[in-house]
């Protein structure tokens, strides 16, 4: 027997993956679908700017309407920029609303540290909804991600180990913003507007980046999401396949 009648089985080739490449592959799919998720870099930094363009200038010469204004002038170039480069926009949009919400509460209040109010609002709510759907058995982290991973919401009846992931992910969301705000609100009532403000900064990215590593963490060892949009396309071809079958035994060519 030559080598070229042997069995290839046993050859290592470029497109035959191992498990470990599948399992770096799957990992690396997964971080990937929550950095776009998520907004990525840039989201953080159109999350951190506003507010920290409002406390730097708060800090310097304690003028509320020139730091509210700075703050909401810097959101809307945010998204203008996003607007011209034909980026994804909601994480922008999201900012502004949010900075204009705060806008809104700290002229109404003459109170600085109202310019944070609804966004730790907003925070509270967040946590309890991911608590409150975890313990429904809906994680609100699974209703999130879904499209992104191409699943919609097989997870929830077909894919009982990324349902537990999603689930356990939901949690920890819920939980680290729920410290974040035990943390930001009795601050609220008793620190100065800059101090409080200070620190409002500063709780923006790191209980976000703990929160996203750790649903890397569950759902990088959960199993592969089930991609329903290439069953579906599977199916309409199989189904195309059929009407040309039968097409063909009613038409046969003479």
């Amino acid at each position: 027997m030559t080598s070229l009648d042997k069995p290839t089985a046993d050859r290592s080739t470029p497109d035959r993956s191992t498990p470990d490449q599948d399992a770096q592959a799957d990992k690396a799919v997964t971080e990937a679908a929550l950095f776009e998720a998520f907004g990525g870099l840039r989201g953080m930094i159109e999350t951190v700017l506003p507010g920290l363009l409002f406390v730097t200038i708060f800090t310097i010469n304690k003028d509320l309407h020139v730091s509210a204004i700075a703050a909401l002038a810097v959101s809307l170039v945010l998204v203008a920029v996003r607007l011209i480069r034909r980026a994804t926009v909601k994480h922008a949009f999201s900012g502004v609303f949010g900075v204009a919400f705060g806008v809104v509460f700290a002229m109404m209040t003459g109170n600085a540290k109202d310019f944070y109010l609804p966004g730790m609002l907003y925070t509270l709510g967040l946590a309890l909804a991911y608590i409150i759907t975890a313990l429904a058995g809906v994680p609100l982290i699974g209703l999130i991600l879904g499209p992104v991973f191409k699943e919609n919401l097989s997870w929830r009846t077909r894919n009982p180990g990324r349902k537990k992931a999603y689930t356990k992910a939901s949690w920890a969301w819920g939980l680290i913003l729920l410290a974040k705000v035990a943390i930001l609100f009795p601050l609220y009532w008793w620190a100065d507007s800059t101090k409080f403000g200070w620190v409002s900064v500063a709780l923006k990215i790191p209980p976000f980046l703990l929160a996203v590593y750790l649903t890397w963490v569950f759902l990088a060892k959960a199993p592969a999401p089930i991609d329903v949009f290439a069953e579906m396309e599977a199916e309409e071809r199989a189904e195309k396949e059929r009407k040309a079958a039968a097409a063909a035994q009613r038409h046969p060519e003479a």
